[in-house]
Order: C-alpha cells, then sequence, then structure tokens
C-alpha cells in the first residue's frame, strides 16, 4: 500500500450491487482478467475501459449488496483500483473482499457530491493504518492548479489488526507470502 495516491474518480451512485460489478453471466469465463472488461456493465458498459491504475470508485448508500462474490473485488483490483469510497458498504463480506484485495474501502462521513473525472487526493495511507487510526481526510482537487478544493473526512472503520496488515502488505496473498 503506498503512502500517498491521486486517482480519478467513478461515480457510481446508490444501491450497485455485486451484479452491476460484474455480472453473473461472465463468471463463467476463465480468469478474473476476462472478466475485467465487462465489469460495470450494466451500468456503463465503457466504464471498465475508462478506469486506470489508481482510480476511485465513489458509491452511495448500500455498495457492494447482492451477492458475496470475491470477484466483484478482485475485478476492481484488476482495473487499478486502489480504493473506495462508499457512504456505506453493504455487507462485511464484500468490505472484507475489498481488504483481502488490498484496496481500501473508505467510509465517507457525509453524501459525497463529485462528479465523473474529479481528482482525489488520498494520503498518510500507512500511517495511518500503522497507528491504528480509523480516520483519515481525502482531497478534492482542482484539476488545473491542484490545489485543495475540498476537504473529505473518512472512515476506514473498524479494522482488525490482521486486516490492517493485508491492507499494508497489497492483499491476502502478499500478506501470506
Amino acid at each position: 500500500m503506498s503512502e500517498t495516491f491521486t486517482g480519478k474518480v467513478w461515480v457510481l451512485g446508490d444501491d450497485i450491487d455485486t451484479d452491476i460489478i460484474i455480472p453473473t453471466e461472465y463468471l463463467a469465463l476463465k480468469t478474473v482478467q476476462d472478466m475485467t472488461p465487462y465489469a460495470f456493465s450494466p451500468l456503463r458498459p465503457e466504464l471498465a475501459s475508462q478506469i486506470k491504475p489508481g482510480d476511485i470508485i465513489v458509491a452511495g448508500k448500500n455498495f457492494g449488496c447482492g451477492s458475496s462474490r470475491e470477484q466483484a473485488a478482485s475485478s476492481q483490483k484488476v482495473l487499478g483500483g486502489w480504493a473506495d469510497l462508499a457512504e456505506e458498504y453493504s455487507t462485511k463480506r464484500y468490505r472484507s473482499n475489498l481488504i483481502n484485495w488490498g484496496i481500501l474501502p473508505l467510509i465517507t462521513k457525509e453524501p459525497l457530491v463529485v462528479k465523473n473525472g474529479d481528482v482525489v487526493l488520498i494520503q498518510d495511507i500507512e500511517t495511518v493504518l500503522k497507528d491504528g487510526r480509523e480516520e483519515l481526510t481525502a482531497y478534492l482537487l482542482d484539476e488545473k492548479t491542484g490545489e485543495t478544493k475540498k476537504e473529505i473526512p473518512c472512515s476506514l472503520g473498524r479494522l482488525t489488526a490482521e486486516e490492517r496488515k493485508i491492507l499494508l502488505s497489497g492483499s491476502l496473498i502478499n500478506h501470506y507470502k
């Protein structure tokens, strides 16, 4: 996990279920890499091809509802995701899947008003994880100047010591290497 990263925002809205993140019909494909081009296709078919490494998914309430399929988190990681910002995660299982794939499951303190293409900076990640803190601040940046337009108070929620180690390692697989 990097100490700091900056990413473009992709806004999804409320009640994004795992069938939207990775539709059932693509689960039969051989690998997550094969599935990933179809990520978010029921919502926006072009989205998977637009997401770049470091970009950030922004969702509202009930993010990750539906089944607890691991491919919903792993497809985001293959696309290059490092963090999701949501008002709430539907289940502990979905949040755990994000953590196991090294994706920060950030919870916003208030509804986040951003648009697709906005740029968000998240910093002090390793420090927050190592210190056992829950709170951190992300920053909405001005695209042209790089100056902070707005602070975004966030929480990691209650993470166990093991979950913190997994995130610091970059994923559950790296944690056990």
